[in-house]
């Protein structure tokens, strides 16, 4: 394997003889020399390399590179005498591999809106606002596993499709083999590949509980979907989520590694990803770096559900969504929680039972459950979590209040049946920890191929 432009940028100049290959980012044609910066997608710098006329292709080919060219290079990598680079190469071979027409190649040297770079999916990775996105969420990804590796968990993988609705809220979409005159005929599900109505999964919550009443302490991470006609800068029909459970853990375990999750994800990005963070620092989102650097500062803010709709009530700030005891959050409230009143992540636990899933623990108060969000500047919820109802009857109760068909959840309830412990755990939305660590305000421009309602390129 050849090395990439980011091992050789960090390499003594010693007049080694090295071969690179990527795609030109610029070209510039002084006369007597081509200066070609060429990128590999390893890092946000590209490699500057030095043409000269003697080259065989340098008039047919060398001369007429152009943004968006691929071509290999081998050459000398010396010091550099320009200023914000210490190596360069003096090519003596460079092969064009792939050509981009400048007249119809859609990126070139300038800043391209986000909604054009929506429009380009296939290109936008390209552009250095993307490639340092994609390179974070590789950093985030590993650093996840290595987390849960660490502290000895154990990964679960659960199942895409799946017939369990976690969220009671019906906004899965539907996986059948059916065609349509067969849907229109009676019942048609039971007629169908499973047997039964089934759909793409919207957490793995129910499933990763079943494997941590018999490991302890396991994760699942994977993609989840929304049925859900949600136009919004936060919403996606498909998105990634991280999703601890915990056997032998209250909300207070619960917080306590998701906190510490947070923490070292940032402390990773912030080690790994510098000039990344730099980049969206400098261009997308002032008061980046000082943001991520309050995450380790303190610990997290904390508070509950009714001292936080009190706190609303009596800032004095006029919000769009009213602020009552009974209702949920909205992000307006969840922002001015975190950014203005705490200035820092919070925590918010004990939400009212009526507007939180069946499965969460019910406290003593018969009103509220065992319920946390750390909610964060920029985007408000990052993580939504709980206690889980270990209780048969209780949680019997709560999914007969939910309209549920206990005996669809009967492997469910075998789980309190046989061997029930207090167990927990949380969901964090990867794309919007990524939009955390970036400060992008769009949840779009984080994920690689966007799902929303209307739009599923590539």
């Amino acid at each position: 394997m050849l090395p990439r432009i980011k091992e050789l940028l960090h390499t003594a100049p010693a007049e080694q003889t090295v071969e690179v290959q990527g795609w030109v980012r610029t070209c510039r044609d002084s006369g007597s020399l081509c200066f070609i910066e060429v990128t590999d997608g390893s890092c946000l710098a590209g490699l500057q390399v030095v043409a000269e006329p003697n080259l065989t292709n340098y008039e047919s080919e060398v001369r007429r590179l152009s943004t968006g060219c691929a071509v290999r290079v081998c050459g000398r990598l010396t010091a550099s005498p320009a200023k914000g680079q210490a190596v360069e190469v003096r090519a003596e071979r460079l092969t064009v591999i792939g050509l981009a027409d400048p007249e119809i190649y859609p990126l070139q040297k300038k800043r391209h809106s986000v909604e054009f770079l929506r429009s380009i999916s296939h290109l936008r990775p390209r552009t250095n606002s993307f490639g340092a996105v994609a390179r974070i969420r590789s950093e985030l990804n590993f650093a996840i596993h290595r987390f849960f590796r660490e502290q000895g968990f154990v990964q679960v993988h659960t199942p895409i499709i799946t017939t369990s609705d976690c969220e009671g809220a019906g906004e899965m979409f539907t996986v059948t083999a059916l065609t349509g005159k067969q849907l229109r005929q009676p019942e048609p599900f039971q007629q169908d590949f499973f047997g039964r109505r089934a759909g793409l999964t919207v957490s793995g919550q129910l499933q990763a509980e079943i494997f941590a009443l018999s490991h302890g302490r396991v994760y699942t991470f994977g993609p989840t979907f929304r049925a859900e006609n949600s136009n919004t800068a936060r919403h996606l029909a498909e998105f990634w989520m991280l999703e601890p459970e915990m056997a032998f853990c209250d909300l207070a375990g619960d917080m306590a590694v998701a906190e510490a999750l947070i923490k070292d994800l940032v402390a990773v990005v912030q080690a790994n990803c510098a000039d990344e963070l730099e980049l969206f620092e400098r261009f997308v989102s002032k008061g980046l770096l000082q943001k991520l650097e309050a995450v380790q500062a303190q610990p997290f803010a904390r508070m509950s559900y009714t001292e936080a709709v009190e706190a609303l009530r009596t800032s004095g700030k006029q919000f769009e969504f009213p602020v009552q005891w009974g209702s949920d959050l909205q992000s307006e409230h969840e922002r001015f929680l975190c950014e203005e009143l705490a200035g820092r992540p919070l925590i918010v636990t004990d939400y009212p039972k009526q507007i939180k899933p069946f499965y969460m623990r019910l406290n003593d108060d018969d009103t509220t459950v065992a319920a946390m969000d750390i909610l964060v500047p920029g985007i408000g919820e990052l993580v939504g979590g709980s206690q889980r109802e270990e209780r048969l009857e209780l949680l019997e109760g709560r999914m007969r209040a939910a309209g549920l068909d206990l005996e669809e959840y009967s492997w469910y309830l075998d789980l309190r049946r046989f061997g029930s412990v207090p167990h927990a755990g949380f969901g964090l939305g990867f794309e919007r920890l990524v939009q955390f660590v970036t400060g992008i305000s769009n949840i779009r421009d984080v994920i690689p191929f966007p799902r929303t309602p209307g739009s599923a390129p590539c």
